[in-house]
């Protein structure tokens, strides 16, 4: 019998993101964290990637703001107040309390870097506990432009020290290794070295880099993982960069999609959101715009100019061009919507067609049924919502106005230009219309009359 071989055990994980800056750049009332990219706010990118590290204890440092992330994280993580802010080391020392009683490794991270993946904070946790066993791993990258980012100077992997760009000489400027700010440190180390951190510096503030300077004069040699992609730590804080960090994530997006099996005709102008799924041999033609909750099946057609939100499309719907599905709206297989058709809170059942200029909310629409241009479902009556049903194979005659709640029944027709109030029985045609009145030759006369009057105010 094979012994069984036991597997390391990761130590208890916390994570400390900083979040306290004023984001003055962003010039907002919204916190600076919370401004959304691809439809979900950049912190939120953040946790989602860290929550695959299953962290024991979450940790914002806020400052600025701090009720704003309260209702935005609702319980999801400790808030702790750095007020005032007297750098990124004073920062992390306000997360003390909320990590009192916690004994494992700590990840800080950054509130404004959203994009760390889940791969580097591995890498970074697997340094820490290799056996040279260092105090402090930093996340470095190489850009190719350093700008304002403090340098890093290291042999291999192994940092000889780090320095803030406004303190650092002419010759260590000139290193293209810089700091992300991103440290992996057990916590054991961190409070004990944090509490060595001076102010003598050119910001007069403390620096959470010098951790490493300590430790290093402690002779406990810290280490630098370097990640290949320098976008991963880019940090937003305008929203010129925030619009480059939009960009480069639909960038990505689109290129997944495709690999994945869709075309998109012009992927440049195709916007998706965080959490958008698309199956297979998707068309998607240009300026289609993915707002969240979106999912769409194998084989489906998004015409140009269509706009998606909360909404499920099955396989073979084809939408658009122009058509916006709003939340609620479920497409089920083979139906079609055209131009210019609004859904909302609407099931278009399968094979069924809205093909132009129509307004289905709160409705259910059988299958094979055909709802001509122009119809609306009258769906609020100032206070509440109520619901049309539309049965199976019925036949919906160009504007027509149907006056919720209201059930048209299978195999019905409802004539063009009626306003139906009351329900239509299977197999019933029901017309709406005013009786027409026909006046022979009025519109002859009418025209005689109207020019003889013109003529006559036109004489001096």
């Amino acid at each position: 019998m094979t012994p069984s071989v036991s597997q390391p055990v990761s130590p208890p994980l916390a994570i400390v993101i900083l979040a306290a800056g004023k984001g003055t750049r962003m010039k907002s009332d919204l916190h600076k964290v919370l401004h959304p990219i691809a439809g979900r706010p950049m912190l939120e990118h953040l946790l989602h990637s860290a929550a695959r590290l299953d962290p024991q204890v979450q940790v914002v440092v806020a400052g600025h703001g701090r009720d704003q992330l309260e209702t935005a994280l609702a319980g999801r993580a400790v808030i702790a107040l750095q007020e005032p802010q007297l750098g990124t080391g004073h920062a992390v020392v306000q997360a003390r309390q909320a990590l009192e009683a916690f004994t494992g490794d700590i990840l800080i991270l950054y509130g404004d870097v959203p994009f760390v993946s889940e791969v580097t904070m591995r890498s970074m946790l697997d340094r820490l506990h290799q056996a040279d066993a260092p105090p402090v791993v930093v996340l470095g990258f190489e850009p190719d432009d350093p700008l304002q980012y403090g340098r890093i100077v290291a042999e291999g992997d192994r940092i000889d020290r780090m320095v803030e760009h406004k303190d650092a000489t002419e010759e260590e400027r000139l290193v293209g290794l810089c700091n992300s700010g991103l440290m992996a440190v057990r916590s054991q180390d961190l409070f004990a070295l944090l509490d060595r951190v001076g102010n003598d510096n050119a910001q007069g503030e403390y620096y959470l880099t010098d951790i490493v300077n300590i430790a290093n004069g402690d002779g406990r040699a810290c280490a630098v993982v370097i990640t290949d992609d320098a976008d991963e730590v880019a940090g937003i804080n305008a929203r010129g960069e925030l619009a480059q960090a939009e960009a480069r994530w639909q960038a990505r997006r689109r290129q997944q999609a495709m690999a994945d099996g869709a075309t998109l005709v012009a992927p440049e102008t195709v916007w998706f959101s965080w959490d958008t799924k698309i199956g297979r041999d998707v068309t998607i033609e240009p300026n289609v715009v993915f707002g969240p909750g979106v999912t769409i099946a194998d084989g489906v057609t998004l015409h140009a100019f269509s706009h998606l939100e909360g909404a499920t499309l099955e396989a073979g719907v084809s939408i658009g061009p122009y058509a916006r599905l709003r939340p609620g709206a479920v497409l089920k297989a083979k139906s079609r919507v055209g131009n210019f058709v609004e859904m909302k809170n609407a099931v278009l059942g399968e094979g069924a067609k809205a093909n132009h200029l129509t307004y289905l909310g709160d409705a259910d629409v059988g299958p094979g049924a055909n709802i001509g241009a122009g119809t609306i479902t009258c769906n609020y009556d100032g206070y509440f919502k109520h619901r049309t049903v539309i049965g199976p194979r019925a036949f919906i005659g160009s504007n027509s106005a149907l006056i919720a709640p209201v059930r048209i029944g299978a195999d019905a027709i409802v004539g063009a230009g009626s306003a139906v109030s009351r329900d239509v029985a299977d197999g019933e045609l029901r017309l709406v219309r005013a009786e027409q009145l026909v006046k022979p030759g009025w519109a002859d006369s009418f025209h005689d009359a109207m020019k003889k009057k013109k003529a006559d105010r036109s004489k001096p």
